[in-house]
C-alpha cells in the first residue's frame, strides 16, 4: 500500500454532488475503503468492499472521490446521505443574491428634462440593488462627438456616486458607447457601545 495516494479529509464528501456512483455502479476494480466512522479500512477489491458494507453495516458503498488512485469510497446511507445533499443544495441556492441587469438608453443630443428622467431611473435601479447598463447610440454622424457622449455618461456616474460605482468605464461598441454601473455595498450600522454603570462597568 506503500504507493497509494490518500485523499483528505474521508469525513465528509468536498463538495455538494448529487450523482454519484454507488455499489455495483462504482467501475474501479480496487477502490480505497473508509467506514462509517472516518476509519480507513484499506484497500478493497471492489466486490469485497461492496459485500462488507452491505453485510456488516447494513449500508452502501458510495464513491466519494473517483479521480484518485485508487479511488476513494465511504461506507455510508445513501439514502440518508442523498437527502441531506440535496437539503444542503436547496439552502445554497436560496441564498445566492439573483442580481439584475437593467438597462438605459440615451441619444447623444438628450435635453435636459429627459436627463432628469434617466438618471431618476437609474437611482430606482440602483436602489433596488440592480447594475445598470447605460448604452448611448450614436446616428449618422454623431459619431464624431464622442467627446460629448462620454460627458453625459461620465456626468450620470457623478449624480449617482453616493449610491453606485463604475463597473466598466464608458467604451465604444461598434456605433455604441457603453458604461456600467453597479450598486455600492451598504455598510452594516456599527453595534452600539454597552452603557457602563456608575463603577464604570460595561452593562449588558
Amino acid at each position: 500500500m506503500s504507493g497509494v495516494a490518500f485523499a483528505e479529509p474521508f469525513q465528509e464528501v468536498s463538495c455538494i454532488q448529487i450523482n454519484v456512483r454507488t455499489n455495483e455502479r462504482i467501475r474501479a476494480p480496487e477502490v480505497l475503503v473508509i467506514g462509517p466512522d472516518g476509519t480507513k479500512l484499506g484497500v478493497l477489491k471492489t466486490r469485497d468492499a461492496i459485500a462488507l458494507a452491505q453485510e456488516q453495516y447494513d449500508m452502501d458503498l458510495v464513491e466519494v472521490s473517483p479521480n484518485t488512485t485508487p479511488p476513494v469510497c465511504r461506507i455510508m446511507d445513501y439514502g440518508r446521505w442523498k437527502y441531506e445533499q440535496e437539503q444542503r443544495l436547496k439552502k445554497a441556492k436560496k441564498h445566492q443574491t439573483q442580481v439584475q441587469i437593467k438597462e438605459i438608453k440615451l441619444r447623444p443630443k438628450i435635453g435636459e428634462h429627459d436627463f432628469q428622467v434617466k438618471l431618476k431611473h437609474l437611482i430606482e435601479f440602483l436602489n433596488k440593488g440592480a447594475k445598470v447598463k447605460i448604452t448611448l447610440r450614436f446616428r449618422g454622424r454623431e459619431i464624431v462627438h464622442t467627446d460629448i457622449a462620454e460627458r453625459i455618461l461620465r456626468r450620470l456616474a457623478n449624480e449617482v456616486q453616493d449610491i453606485g460605482i463604475v463597473e466598466a468605464m464608458p467604451k465604444m461598441d461598434g456605433r455604441t458607447m457603453v458604461m456600467m454601473l453597479a450598486p455600492k455595498a451598504k455598510k452594516e450600522a456599527p453595534k452600539p457601545e454597552p452603557e457602563a454603570d456608575e463603577a464604570g462597568t460595561p452593562t449588558e
